[in-house]
């Protein structure tokens, strides 16, 4: 390792196991991840200048030393230093794996998803709390009080006794999902994240998590013009989709669906390559579309998936096709609004279209999304205008 120069990417794989051994050695959790936070603030001012021969046996003992000194400064607990008062010797440390536990505990069911996502970042991750409030736009000490809330809730939580894969996987989905902002791409990260998980468990739905995350992932240089407005999919450059992460993603999911256990994330993946491996928009095999919607609707019955299901239903069938599959949902599901315009745009009403464009935009919380709406408004008025 050069001089002003740290793998973060390394740094941040060795968390888990760091704090793993920690809390092994006797620590709590929240004691624990407190203490290797701490290490790698140590790292990153002490490693460009003087790297260590061994990455994770410097972590876990600085972040021992870190928390025998927290534990000595904290007067209620003398008893507990006592205990601790030998400290083991540094030198190579067994490699075990601990990545799984700590996912699962990060993202236990008696957290809200938003803490769950918060401590994953930080305890899995590797981020700092001050790069966490920046990728969610919120203040440092807002971040910091989440996630000490979620530090607390889970302080009573047996390390080998945690939740289960599927809250997982909606939580690293929510990172996805969150794209980018700030200096952390939570993309790239949900992604990173994902497949050190992959790594540790061999299991259908989350190699089904990590091909969604790459096939959607691939489109992400067409989604915005030069301008930095919303290209529809329909519209996008193709060519600016990444060959390299789609073959990837598909290779998972077909690995993935070989083994004839079909969940959520698998269907939604084969929905994504379907798009992929479509040549043009209108090439698009919108009939199996279709059928892998009824595919996750069985299984989720999801109105979400419905709503997707009506527009898949439009394209394939007709937009009166799919504004009958539009008439059982709830009106007050986000983007209803803007799929009915759409659906009224594809059946030959651009007047009601342009209406529920206009009205979807008004109700935006995004900002780039209300934009396209209002463009897709002032398209279908302009040409209504030119008649």
């Amino acid at each position: 390792m050069p001089p002003d120069a740290v793998d973060a990417d390394l740094i941040r794989s060795l968390v888990p196991g760091v704090i793993e051994v920690v809390v092994a050695r006797g620590a709590d959790f929240a004691r624990a991840e407190d203490a290797v936070q701490d290490a790698l603030v140590e790292a990153l001012r002490i490693w460009p200048d003087d790297p260590p021969r061994e990455p994770r046996g410097w972590l876990i003992t600085v972040a021992w030393r870190k928390f025998v000194d927290a534990t000595r400064a904290d007067s209620s607990r003398r008893l507990r230093e006592e205990r601790m008062e030998d400290e083991p010797s540094p030198g190579p440390v067994p490699s075990t794996d601990d990545t799984l536990a700590l996912y699962l505990l990060c993202a236990h069911p008696s957290l809200t998803p938003a803490s769950a996502v918060a401590l994953t970042l930080r305890a899995v991750g590797g981020l700092t709390t001050r790069q966490i409030a920046d990728a969610y736009l919120v203040p440092e000490a807002t971040m910091a009080q989440r996630i000490s809330r979620a530090k607390r809730t889970i302080a009573g939580v047996r390390f080998d006794a945690p939740g289960d894969v599927a809250t997982v996987l909606r939580v690293l989905y929510l990172v996805f999902n969150e794209g980018y902002s700030g200096d952390v791409d939570l993309a790239a990260e949900a992604i990173r994240l994902t497949r050190a998980l992959l790594s540790a468990i061999d299991h259908e739905e989350v190699a089904g998590l990590l091909a969604l995350m790459l096939l959607h992932h691939a489109r992400r240089g067409a989604r915005h013009a030069p301008d930095g407005s919303l290209v529809a999919l329909d519209k996008q450059d193709r060519s600016l989709w990444d060959t390299t992460l789609i073959a990837e993603g598909v290779s998972l999911l077909q690995d993935a669906l070989a083994r004839d256990r079909l969940g959520e994330y698998q269907a939604q993946a084969a929905i994504a390559a379907l798009h992929a491996d479509a040549p043009s928009a209108a090439e698009t095999d919108w009939v199996q579309i279709v059928e892998w919607y009824d595919e996750l609707i069985a299984l989720t019955d999801s109105p979400v998936a419905r709503l997707n299901r009506a527009v898949a239903v439009g394209e394939a069938d007709g937009g009166a096709a799919g504004l009958a599959a539009l008439a059982d949902l709830d009106p007050a599901l986000p983007r209803h609004t803007a799929v009915a315009a759409h659906l009224h745009e594809r059946a030959g009403d651009a007047v009601r279209a342009a209406e529920l464009y206009a009205r979807a935009a008004s109700a935006a919380s995004n900002l780039l999304e209300r934009d396209h709406l209002t463009r897709q408004a002032a398209r279908l008025n302009a040409a209504a205008r030119e008649r």
